[in-house]
């Protein structure tokens, strides 16, 4: 996420690195309105339901208790099969990246008593410590 947003800033500040704050805002509505690989919807969709046009469309509505929507569960149900089916899709995407990470390896299961090998680095347990 950090190289995506990243490239977003340089591709929209070109030469005026100096004011990349004032375009943050716009390069995170950007980046939150852009289909995703791995669940094959925007965050702003999976969040709200929608994905909305300008940063306008996601201000909050005044809050008054006589005005109620009345498919309001639709929209519920919606969000809560959505959010289903993403966490489905997170799921088989981790697990494709899992067995392409372990392509090569060979699975070892250690007992007790086993005896193991271990190498342990001088940087990792500087000479302060005991």
């Amino acid at each position: 996420m950090n190289k995506t947003l990243g490239i977003l800033l340089r591709t929209i500040l070109k030469k005026n690195l100096k004011s990349w704050e004032a375009y943050l805002p716009c390069v995170e509505f950007s980046y939150n309105r852009d289909v995703h690989s791995t669940t094959n919807y925007s965050p702003f969709e999976i969040v709200y339901g929608f994905n909305p046009l300008s940063p306008l469309d996601l201000l909050p509505m005044p809050n008054i208790s006589m005005f109620k929507h009345k498919e309001a569960h639709v929209k519920v149900d919606y969000v809560k099969k959505l959010h289903e089916q993403v966490s489905g899709r997170i799921e088989k995407k981790n697990e494709s990246y899992a067995k392409q990470t372990n392509k090569g390896s060979k699975k070892v299961v250690f007992q007790p008593e086993d005896w193991v090998w271990v190498h342990v680095r001088r940087e990792r347990f500087p000479e302060q410590r005991k």
